[in-house]
């Protein structure tokens, strides 16, 4: 297609408020030639994870996209439409430090697709945040709402800093310049805001409350909020719990197991890795090693999570953990398990690493752990592969369900809010799984089938040109 055609492609999506107008943008030019390319390889049964080896989150993110495309025959016009976020925000935020200085940082929201609702998406906080993170992000959540069946799009911001240098002052006044900035772009019905990397319910409640001054009373326009300010019980072990069901699942499934027999690694130990761990211990589960940033802890007899939680709630680090052995972070994913877990960043397990991998399934608890050629090694070696957009997908479920609460002033018990998750998570499996057994092809494929199917259905019932 030249370019004229594409400056004249009348591709206008719905009308209403909640659906801007966008032609197809520069960037896509550059993404859909590489598709093609990597299509007509995966057509020709010659695809290379040569040919992948250096893409950007974004293309990495298409890339699996594509896979599933090819199972479905959809036209080039829907593709486009599907893969194409519909609006990018970037904003430059001045803040005056506690110091006087004078520093500028840069701000995104990226709205990828809301056909089945309002865009969400979380926010985070990180000093190598980039607009095609968030794009690739962003389009990740359309994804995940679509495969969990709640009724929201797909979105992500974030914010190009280092939190952990600015002071409790001058993050609240960071996080409330943003609201300033996107505030006529998100709210309760247009998108909607969730804790990520390095934001917490503190961050949601400055948001909170600094739209409900600009327009209102909002309690709807972020979730993740504490539960004392309109926020969900369940809300802080939701994606970790999640993530302990989706495992369950895939072990029974597969017949590679139980949990009570298992033993796990959890690659990062934050808010996601912690609650994993210590649900995977309660559902009877060993979890033999844990990492995070400073270094790695092991105990072939298990760990007491517990123990460990508490050690690092007192300010201690974790390899000064008492009961285990330590051991240099980047040895953790090699470490012999039938389930790893990764659950810190994206694309920790990549064409050079995945043959250490030691594993009988990886369960992607983290966003984008693993770039296509990572993922190519993992699919010859016959390791089962969880696809973080099912995975990780109880945060954004239990999300779904504070924003209900938020909508009719009542909320549920943290046992309803449970259940209710275990069946979302039990769903979203059973329609993956049949999918992947009907097509034969890997469970990351099927579940962007499902998700792709199920947009492409709220695309055409609404219509489009």
């Amino acid at each position: 297609m030249s370019d004229e055609e594409y400056r004249d492609y009348p591709l206008t999506l719905h009308t209403s408020l909640h659906r801007p107008m966008l032609p197809i943008s520069a960037m896509w030019r550059s993404t859909v030639a590489l598709l093609g390319r990597i299509g007509s390889q995966c057509s020709a049964g010659t695809f290379s994870t040569t040919a992948v080896r250096s893409l950007s989150h974004a293309e990495a993110t298409n890339t699996f996209i594509k896979e599933a495309l090819v199972e479905l025959d959809y036209p080039e016009k829907l593709q486009r439409l599907l893969l194409t976020p519909q609006r990018e925000m970037t904003v430059e935020l001045v803040l005056q430090m506690d110091s006087g200085e004078i520093e500028v940082f840069n701000a995104y929201r990226v709205q990828h697709n809301n056909s089945r609702g309002p865009y969400k998406g979380g926010l985070r906080y990180h000093p190598q945040v980039d607009i095609d993170d968030v794009r690739s992000l962003a389009s990740l959540m359309t994804w995940k709402t679509a495969v969990m069946d709640i009724p929201f799009g797909g979105a992500k911001g974030g914010i190009t800093v280092d939190p952990a240098k600015l002071s409790e002052r001058e993050l609240e006044k960071l996080t409330r310049k943003l609201v300033m900035a996107i505030k006529e772009i998100i709210g309760t019905y247009e998108d909607i805001p969730a804790p990520d990397m390095n934001t917490d319910a503190r961050v949601m409640s400055w948001i909170f409350d600094q739209y409900s001054k600009l327009k209102g009373f909002s309690p709807g326009v972020v979730t993740g909020k504490p539960v004392y300010l309109h926020g969900s019980l369940g809300r802080e072990a939701a994606t970790g719990r999640g993530t302990a069901f989706a495992i369950r699942e895939v072990l029974r499934a597969t017949h590679l197991g139980r949990i009570p027999d298992a033993k796990f690694v959890i690659q990062g130990f934050g808010n996601v890795g912690a609650w994993a761990a210590d649900i995977l211990t309660d559902m009877g589960g060993k979890v033999v090693a844990v990492s995070d940033v400073t270094g790695a802890m092991h105990n072939e007899k298990g760990l007491d999570i517990k123990a460990l939680r508490a050690h690092m709630a007192s300010g201690k680090r974790l390899v000064d953990f008492t009961e285990g052995s330590a051991a240099p972070a980047k040895d953790i994913l090699a470490t012999p398990c039938d389930v790893l877990v990764p659950a810190a960043i994206g694309g920790v397990i990549t064409e050079a690493n995945a043959g250490q991998l030691a594993c009988k399934v990886v369960a992607e608890a983290a966003n984008g752990p693993t770039t296509p050629a990572g993922d190519a090694v993992l699919r010859d070696r016959g390791i089962v592969v969880l696809p973080d957009i099912y995975t990780n997908g109880g945060g954004v479920t239990v999300s779904y369900f504070e924003w209900v609460h938020n909508l009719q002033n009542f909320t549920w018990e943290e046992d309803d809010v449970n259940r209710k998750l275990e069946r979302k998570m039990t769903d979203a499996f059973a329609a993956i799984w049949a999918i992947s057994k009907s097509k034969g092809i890997p469970l990351r494929t099927a579940a962007f089938v499902v998700a792709l199917q199920r947009v492409t259905r709220a695309e055409i019932h609404r219509g489009f040109d």
